[in-house]
């Protein structure tokens, strides 16, 4: 009777916290993965991916508890078809052979009003590295459809040759054509799942 009762009572407090979870997608019409990194040093090229996709979840107050993410190479653009078919080979992103990015969180920590310090594993060609993403919650509003919203903005950097995208050229005053860091900039809306 009492291992029973146990059960019953460990059973009741599992449904309990798993119910307490909320999960959230991207929405991925409203959200934007953009990318841009410096070019023959004295100007910038921009870019964004066109698939991807994202959730967080977190706690029944709202804490943030967890952020995975995943995108995919090959749907790179940067407005120029011949500059994205070079940065899906080999000298880049090698998108057959690499066809994904990912990002898994580790440890989040508060950062001011309404912002995260998101740590976590950054995948990119083979190579994992950890990176932080520089996060601001923008709030959480319901839609005309009754739809719960929230909005997100974040910022990193990485240094794209310690991932193994080396391709390189010097231009005549020593520098890279292609820079070495390359920013990011997501702008994501998630949806609460029901």
């Amino acid at each position: 009777m009492k291992q029973f009762i146990l059960a019953a009572t460990l059973l009741l407090f599992s449904a309990s916290s798993f119910a307490q979870i909320q999960t959230w997608k991207v929405d991925k019409a409203h959200s934007k993965v953009g990318f841009s990194v410096s070019h023959l040093v004295v100007s910038e090229v921009e870019g964004k991916f066109l698939d991807f996709d994202a959730t967080i979840t977190t706690d029944a107050k709202g804490k943030l508890e967890k952020v995975e993410a995943v995108i995919k190479t090959s749907s790179i653009n940067t407005d120029n078809a011949d500059r994205d078919k070079h940065l899906k080979s080999d000298d880049f992103f090698s998108s057959e052979k690499f066809p994904e990015i990912t990002f898994v969180s580790k440890s989040i920590k508060a950062a001011g009003k309404n912002g995260y310090k998101i740590t976590g594993d950054f995948t990119m060609r083979g190579v994992t590295k950890s990176v932080t993403l520089n996060t601001k919650f923008n709030g959480e509003i319901k839609d005309p459809w009754g739809n719960t919203k929230s909005g997100w903005v974040a910022t990193t950097a990485v240094n794209r040759f310690d991932y193994g995208l080396t391709w390189s050229s010097a231009v005549e005053t020593g520098g890279l054509v292609v820079g070495k860091d390359v920013d990011i900039s997501l702008k994501l809306e998630f949806g609460l799942q029901k």
